[in-house]
């Protein structure tokens, strides 16, 4: 146990309720989960048997013990439940993409900041263990001065699914989905760009929203890309680096995600970790001497994300996702959005 535990409330018991926040928040011991909303099924007690099944938004909100609101509901209710989550005086965490507009942003970190609670966005892909490896490879500089980036998910699905995330409304298709999880850690390791030039596509039989993109965001002597679809069957680099001493080029996703919808338990020593074939590849003059071979994958761990927030909330340490920095995701898709309707690079106000 990590202490007193945090009352918790889960707004959904859908695919990320189920595959990532329960397990996540059972195996971290310091949060209570005491209600969950599902208004057809009661599944939630295989995972939580003490807690209680509610069917509306408001009784979460009316109990007084829930210090916490877990809002990871569809997109286009993000900011609706999580301001009002904020205005009944509880903490919140959000599912990425934070809001579906920087205004709705801005208003929410207004509203948690005047009322003393905390709120953050659960971008749990910056524990990835194949990012965890490039943060690495670039702080030990590794590769010298950066000068290209590429980034991408790649998935084969041919189908159109029927899911909320397949519908044409505001803030679905494949940029908001996997492309907030990239634009995050772009972000975090270049900070914000000049620019962003986009293309988005429907390259899919049927589609209705954009399963396919291309995102370059524009800094001065460093190219970054960011790219994601769904028509992807042969397996390309999950990410390229280019500096002017070498290169670092990496395989594969990080395996956390096929495992906890395996219902496997996000513990053990060898939680997050990728087998030796998946080893990213570097070929870089290192301290003078010229290397070429594996770097061994840095084990992953989603698990960072509550842990971190646990002390948040009860000793006051702070928060590693900042709302900022999710709303920052917002306005890269915004601009992602304007700039592929009017065929242009949008530039960005400082």
């Amino acid at each position: 146990m990590m202490g007193q535990a945090i009352k918790t409330a889960l707004v959904s018991y859908g695919m990320s309720g189920k595959v990532f926040h329960a397990p996540l928040l059972k195996a971290n011991g310091g949060f209570e989960v005491v209600k969950v909303m599902q208004r057809s099924t009661s599944t939630a007690l295989e995972v939580f048997p003490d807690a209680c099944i509610v069917q509306t938004f408001e009784e979460l909100l009316n109990d007084a013990e829930i210090e916490l609101v877990i809002v990871n509901t569809p997109d286009d209710l993000h900011y609706k439940q999580a301001k009002a989550a904020l205005e009944a005086g509880k903490h919140v965490v959000v599912e990425k993409p934070f809001v579906q507009s920087v205004k709705q942003g801005e208003e929410l970190i207004q509203l948690a900041k005047a009322n003393n609670l905390t709120l953050t966005v659960f971008q749990n892909r910056r524990w990835d263990n194949s990012f965890l490896t490039v943060q690495k490879v670039l702080a030990e500089n590794m590769l010298g001065r950066l000068v290209e980036f590429e980034a991408r998910y790649n998935r084969y699905r041919t189908f159109v699914q029927e899911s909320w995330k397949e519908e044409r409304q505001r803030g679905t298709g494949i940029l908001h989905n996997l492309g907030a999880h990239l634009i995050d850690q772009a972000l975090l390791l270049f900070g914000m760009p000049q620019g962003v030039s986009a293309r988005l596509l429907a390259l899919r039989d049927g589609s209705d929203v954009d399963d396919h993109f291309d995102l370059r965001l524009i800094y001065a002597g460093l190219s970054v890309t960011l790219k994601a679809g769904y028509l992807v069957r042969e397996d390309t680099p999950s990410y390229m680096l280019h500096g002017v001493k070498g290169s670092y080029v990496k395989y594969g996703l990080d395996p956390q995600e096929e495992a906890l919808k395996k219902g496997m338990w996000p513990d053990g020593e060898n939680w997050g970790t990728d087998p030796e074939e998946l080893w990213g590849w570097l070929n870089s003059d290192v301290n003078n001497i010229h290397f070429k071979g594996k770097v061994e994958t840095l084990p992953g761990n989603y698990g960072l994300f509550y842990s971190n927030l646990h002390e948040v909330i009860r000793k006051n340490a702070k928060v590693l996702v900042l709302p900022s920095e999710a709303l920052n995701v917002v306005r890269i898709i915004e601009a992602a959005m304007q700039s592929n309707s009017d065929h242009c690079t949008v530039f960005l106000k400082s």
